[in-house]
């Protein structure tokens, strides 16, 4: 589902939440500055809103880019190219790999939603 957002330059596109799972070395941690040294790989154009850091579980923690794209695969490709500058550009990550940059799919069920 695509939530419409306009922009303050007047600019609308879809906000994405998109999930890049990471792979640590053998007896890696993920750093405790991991969104900031992210974050400095990421360029304006990159369009990126928000930056979630969940740790846990630690032999698959996930990192939650909120982004604005004009369509779904742009997002998920974004997002792993962030993703690999940071990999490739900060020591305190070697040997982590990135494993997938996808948005994250919910099976729906029968069940019936609010009051």
């Amino acid at each position: 589902m695509d939530v419409l957002w306009t922009g303050s330059i007047g600019t609308v596109g879809g906000m994405y939440l998109v999930h890049a799972r990471l792979m640590p070395p053998p007896g890696g941690e993920l750093p405790w500055n991991v969104r900031e040294l992210v974050l400095q790989c990421a360029s304006e154009e990159d369009r990126i809103e928000h930056l979630a850091v969940h740790p846990r579980p630690v032999a698959r923690p996930v990192l939650g880019f909120y982004l604005l794209a004009d369509r779904l695969e742009e997002a998920e490709s974004r997002t792993g190219e962030v993703c690999r500058r940071a990999l490739d550009r900060h020591s305190e990550l070697d040997g982590w790999a990135l494993l997938e940059s996808a948005v994250p799919l919910h099976p729906l069920t029968n069940e019936a939603v609010g009051p």
